[in-house]
C-alpha cells in the first residue's frame, strides 16, 4: 500500500516527464512529529521520493493495480487448472465405468449424474462456501472441481457406450483381459481427444465460477484473484467514483483468458474431428 485511494494511471504523464519530480511524503505520524518538535524550536527535514509510474493506477487500498492483476491472473489460472483437472478426472472415471459396465451400474451412475445436473452448480458452490470457515484458493478449486463434472461424465459415457461393442474391445474380452486394462488400452485412447477439450472447457468454467464466488464475497480470502479484485471494486464503489482502472482491466483479463481457452478448444476440435478436418 504505497499509494493513495484510486490514483489515476499516470503512464503518459510519467513518460512525458511531468511526474518525475519529487513529492514530499507527509503522513499523519510524520505531521504529528513535525508539530511536536516545532513547539521546541526544532525543524524536521521531510523525506522526499520520486513519484512512481502507475500503468493502471491504484485500487481502493492504494495498491498498484497492474501488480495485483498479474498476481491475480496467476491465482485464477491455478484455480482453473486445479478445478479442471479434478472435474475431468471425476467425469472421465464415472463416464468410462458407466458406459462400459452398462446394466444396473450404468442406471445408478446415470441417475446420479442426472440429479447433479438438475441442481444448479452455483447453488452448491454457494452452500459449500458458506459452510467453510476458511477458504483458500486450493479449497475453492476443489469445491469447483467436485461440482463441475456431470457434463463430462455424460459425454464420456455416451462415447464409451458406442465403443464397448467394437470388435477390438470384444477381442480383448475374449482374450481374458481385465476391465481396467480394456478401458485403459482399448477405450480411453478413442476418447482422449475429447477429454483434452473437456479439460480446457472445465478450466474456463472454473475461472468464471471463481470470479462469481469472489464477487459474492465467498471466494479465497488469503490471496488476490481476479474475482476478488472485482469484489473490492464493487465494495468501494469504483464505478461511482469513476475509477474505471480498478475493474475494466480485470474484466478484460477474464474475457481474454476465456476467449483464448475457447479458441484453443476450437483449434483442437479442427485437429481431432475428421469431418471438420476434411
Amino acid at each position: 500500500m504505497d499509494g493513495h485511494m484510486f490514483e489515476k494511471p499516470n503512464i503518459f504523464e510519467y513518460l512525458g516527464g511531468k511526474q518525475k519530480e519529487k513529492e514530499v511524503v507527509i503522513d499523519a505520524e510524520t505531521q504529528a512529529m513535525i508539530d511536536l518538535q516545532a513547539q521546541w524550536g526544532f525543524t524536521v527535514q521531510v523525506q522526499e521520493r520520486a513519484k512512481v509510474m502507475r500503468v493502471l493506477g491504484t485500487d481502493n487500498f492504494g495498491r498498484d493495480v497492474l501488480a495485483q492483476l498479474v498476481y491475480a491472473t496467476r491465482t485464477s489460472l491455478l484455480i482453473g487448472i486445479m478445478a479442471g483437472t479434478i472435474a475431468t478426472l471425476i467425469g472421465l472415471t464415472i463416464g468410462l465405468v458407466s458406459g462400459y459396465m452398462g446394466g444396473t451400474v450404468d442406471n445408478v451412475l446415470a441417475s446420479i449424474v442426472n440429479i447433479v445436473i438438475v441442481i444448479p452448480s452455483i447453488v452448491i458452490l454457494i452452500l459449500i462456501s458458506v459452510s467453510l470457515r476458511t477458504r483458500s484458493f486450493v479449497t475453492i478449486a476443489i469445491i469447483i472441481g467436485i461440482t463441475s463434472w456431470p457434463w463430462t461424465a455424460r459425454s464420456v459415457r455416451a462415447q464409451t457406450t458406442s465403443l464397448r461393442n467394437r470388435d477390438h474391445v470384444n477381442l480383448s474380452k475374449l482374450s481374458g483381459h481385465s476391465m481396467p486394462r480394456i478401458i485403459a488400452k482399448d477405450i480411453l485412447p478413442y476418447v482422449a481427444s475429447y477429454v483434452l477439450m473437456a479439460f480446457i472447457l472445465q478450466m474456463a468454467s472454473g475461472i468464471l465460477a471463481e470470479a462469481s464466488l469472489s464477487m459474492l464475497g465467498l471466494g479465497p480470502h488469503n490471496v488476490a484473484s481476479l474475482g476478488l479484485m472485482m469484489s473490492w471494486a464493487m465494495s468501494f464503489n469504483a464505478l461511482a467514483n469513476g475509477a474505471w482502472w480498478a475493474f475494466l482491466p480485470v474484466i478484460a483479463m477474464i474475457a481474454l483468458i476465456t476467449f483464448s481457452l475457447n479458441l484453443i478448444n476450437s483449434g483442437l476440435d479442427q485437429i481431432f474431428n475428421p469431418q471438420i478436418r476434411s
